[in-house]
């Protein structure tokens, strides 16, 4: 049957807002749950694989939203509900914890993808104000009386964590596994936190903007990220000789991609962070990475410096977390002698 006229107009505009919605309906949103202070690095990987998404799926269009705070925050979100299809974090625990308490990944999850899953890698460095004029070079010399320090609270961040582990790794390692000479040293690093934040971003407003500490202790990445949005001539970044490896694990939440209907694009995101393209642009914003091309050609931006794993200081995630950030644990009780 031939329609013609209002009805055949209204019949075709009923169809092409069909095919408008059918077409809306077809794009792809992906939910990345990140950590405090990765907000301007997925911002700028997102636009490159959303263009690589579109050409390899007919143009479909890919949404990609970006959830960030401390990780572990993060993480107790998805097990309350978030439905995030990736996660992106700093530390493997937060990651891990969705297996363990959640059963929202498998247990293999590390070996999905190269590096134990980790696509780029840190470590902690400070940052002072131009001249360093507290004279600060080492772990050692920020326990010393009467430099006051800004970084992340361990009990909330995984930046926190690192920076509390770095910290006794390094003196450990220089008092040669004296346990007692290292809990002192901690006692008197502790005791000079001024400001303990509950994330990364939140340290780095505290230190440059309400101008307190004389140290900021944060990501490499974040620390040469601030100098240079504020000015080269307004601080200075210090990484210690001896530091520890700081890893940035990811994967797909398995239990939420296959609700959302996202795993082929949840995949191909993740796995876009290993590209040439990709690895490129983590290093522009201070991140080591395994691409031996593309840190070639940053030859230079990263300073030297003996990286030590989590692994072989403490014995492991699971060990670190009961022994020092447990309540109770080693970090509660220098806390308390540090305000004896």
């Amino acid at each position: 049957m031939k329609t013609t006229g209002f009805a055949g107009n209204l019949l075709k505009g009923s169809l092409a807002a069909l095919l408008l919605t059918s077409g809306a309906a077809s794009a792809t949103e992906l939910l990345n749950s990140s950590y405090d202070v990765s907000r301007e690095l997925f911002a700028a990987l997102n636009p490159p694989f959303q263009k690589q998404w579109a050409d390899q799926n007919s143009g479909d269009k890919l949404d990609i939203k970006q959830s960030h705070a401390g990780s572990s925050k993060q993480a107790l979100a998805i097990l309350e509900g978030l439905k995030a299809d990736v996660v992106t974090y700093n530390q493997v625990t937060d990651v891990q914890i969705l297996h363990d308490k959640g059963n929202l990944i498998p247990a293999d999850w590390q070996s999905r993808l190269p590096n134990n899953s980790s696509p780029f890698y840190s470590t902690m460095a400070f940052l002072v104000r131009k001249g360093n004029p507290k004279n600060i070079h080492s772990w050692d010399d920020l326990a010393r009386p009467g430099v006051a320090l800004v970084f992340p609270n361990p009990k909330t961040s995984g930046n926190g964590r690192y920076t509390y582990l770095g910290a006794w790794g390094a003196y450990n390692i220089e008092d040669n596994k004296n346990t007692a000479q290292t809990r002192a040293k901690m006692a008197s690093f502790l005791k000079n936190v001024q400001v303990f934040d509950t994330g990364g971003r939140g340290a780095t407003t505290t230190f440059v903007e309400r101008g307190l500490g004389d140290v900021l202790i944060s990501f490499e990445s974040e620390v040469n990220n601030i100098r240079k949005q504020y000015g080269d001539d307004k601080y200075e970044v210090i990484v210690p000789k001896v530091d520890i490896l700081a890893e940035f694990p990811v994967a797909w939440v398995d239990k939420n991609v296959e609700k959302n209907g996202t795993e082929k694009a949840a995949k191909d995101y993740l796995n876009y962070l290993w590209s040439p393209q990709a690895q490129k642009i983590i290093t522009s914003f201070n991140y080591r990475v395994y691409d031996k091309t593309a840190m070639a050609a940053v030859k230079g931006q990263f300073p030297e410096t003996q990286l030590f794993k989590v692994e072989d200081q403490f014995g492991g995630w699971p060990q670190v977390m009961e022994t020092h950030f447990s309540t109770g644990g080693e970090l509660d009780k220098l806390l308390e002698q540090g305000h004896q």
